[in-house]
């Protein structure tokens, strides 16, 4: 069974930076998508950035230019670094990975880490 978690929340101030990491364990799967998923409060999930399993990255429109999503060589862990954050990007971030970079949010087919808080302060 595929297992993650997650790591390197915490509290900044705006403008500040953070990097996120995640570590896979579990059988290597050829084809697969990763990414991450966040959640503030009082809102809905929502797809910050993934990368696709033949390495093309996407990202939301909001981060676009502040997040870089990228693994190491041997596709162990995962990483967000998150640049010039915003007290918007608060909530709590969850790696997670699905067999189709379109099942992310789809509880019965992706799987999820325990998550790890972000606070931007203004």
């Amino acid at each position: 069974q595929v297992k993650l978690v997650e790591s390197g929340g915490g509290s900044v101030q705006a403008g500040g930076s953070l990097r996120l990491s995640c570590e896979r364990s579990g059988p290597h799967v050829i084809t697969y998508c990763m990414g991450w998923v966040r959640q503030a409060s009082g809102k809905e999930r929502e797809v910050v950035a993934y990368i696709d399993s033949d390495g093309p990255t996407h990202y939301l429109d909001s981060v676009k230019g502040r997040f870089t999503i990228f693994q190491d060589n041997t596709k162990k862990f995962l990483y967000l670094q998150m640049d010039s954050l915003k007290p918007e990007d608060t909530a709590n971030y969850y790696c997670t990975t699905a067999g189709d970079c379109g099942w992310l949010l789809l509880p019965h087919h992706s799987c999820w880490g325990q998550g790890t808080q972000v606070n931007v302060s203004s």
